[in-house]
């Protein structure tokens, strides 16, 4: 590395390590971001061409987060003449309290409408419906990977770095900083952020953090047998017939994402076996509920999931070291606001989280 001091280091370059040194140039810092990995790498949770971008929340903490995200992603604005955010809709349905969540959302000033199934399936044809749909037009997806590029340039024109390939061995705070073991080197820093998914646990052994569980997803893409329109969705499914909530958005050029929630066998993050699950469940779901899309053309992928027991972030600070971690498959669409909250507890160090995201 070129300097053995910094001001402010951090830890992991994926989305949430990435959105976080974006802000902190937003306010006149310089951060250097340390990734293990190369750029573009698959080994964790940000790769990909989309992220749902799913506001069918009810709980205040999460709308306050997707207000502060829904700032920076309109500040991130547009990569080659298309937003990062594609707000074709999001529709809600089954085992939730949709009435509930839609008053939340108005509440806001957030789009929200509540369709009967058969109006539904009229505007989304490759979709089936019973009962009442949420849909707000004020969602859809985020462009991941091409999110994650235009990051990275907006850190480096704010006078940031990003460092690839660049593995941090072990942190530790002393009374003048904190230490970060690099490449056989060390790196002084004055305040820390980690943000390394799957690798928390192992790169914080003394923080007090809550359980975190990983986890191998392998959501599949669907091919369309007919050229319809497509809502993002999450579908609250009988649990008796399916092994847990549906969610989904297009992806221009792969088809359509479908995925259960948090059902992938637990993993060791270096040593992922890229094997499907709840594939043949999956298949039979895209069969009986998305008559658009032939169920027989799966084409798996896979990613890490790393979850608290309720699926809860963890966004607190100790001492020097500021922790993102636990975002538990619904995460990426935070990724501006948990980098806005992320840099306030960096640069104020008596700021909090929201009580729920804050460490016990």
């Amino acid at each position: 590395m070129r300097a053995d001091a910094v001001d402010i280091a951090v830890v992991g370059g994926g989305v949430m390590g990435l959105a976080t040194a974006w802000e902190l140039t937003r306010r006149g810092h310089r951060p250097i971001v340390l990734e293990r990995f190369d750029r573009g790498h698959r080994q964790g949770a940000s790769h990909g061409a989309t992220r749902n971008f799913n506001n069918a929340y009810g709980e205040e903490h999460y709308l306050d987060l997707l207000t502060r995200a829904r700032e920076g992603w309109d500040a991130l604005g547009s990569v080659d003449g298309e937003p990062l955010l594609r707000l074709h809709g999001l529709v809600t349905h089954g085992d939730l309290d949709l009435p509930a969540v839609a008053q939340r959302l108005a509440d806001r000033g957030i789009h929200v409408e509540l369709l009967d199934g058969g109006e539904a399936a009229t505007r989304w044809p490759g979709m089936r419906f019973e009962e009442t749909v949420l849909y707000s037009r004020d969602a859809g997806v985020a462009r991941a990977s091409a999110a994650l590029g235009e990051l990275e340039r907006r850190i480096v024109a704010g006078g940031g770095d990003v460092r690839w390939n660049t593995p941090v061995d072990s942190i530790r705070e002393t009374d003048s900083g904190v230490e970060l073991a690099v490449a056989g080197r060390t790196v002084r820093a004055d305040t820390v952020v980690v943000t390394v998914g799957a690798w928390t646990e192992r790169m914080l052994p003394a923080m007090p953090l809550p359980r975190m569980v990983v986890t191998e997803e392998t959501p599949a893409h669907f091919r369309p047998r007919t050229d319809v329109a497509w809502p993002s969705f999450n579908h609250y499914v009988e649990t008796e017939r399916y092994p847990a909530t549906v969610y989904g958005m297009p992806t221009p050029g792969e088809g359509v994402k479908v995925g259960f929630h948090r059902v992938g066998d637990d993993v060791d993050p270096d040593a992922r076996p890229h094997r499907p699950t709840h594939l043949r469940a999956l298949e039979e779901y895209v069969r009986e509920w998305m008559p658009g899309l032939d169920h027989r053309s799966a084409a798996p992928i896979s990613c890490t999931y790393t979850s608290t027991d309720d699926g809860t972030f963890v966004l607190d600070r100790r001492g020097r070291i500021i922790v993102g971690a636990g975002f538990s498959g619904h995460g990426f669409k935070f990724a501006p606001g948990i980098g806005a909250v992320l840099s306030d507890l960096v640069l104020d160090p008596a700021a909090r989280a929201a009580e729920p995201f804050r460490l016990a």
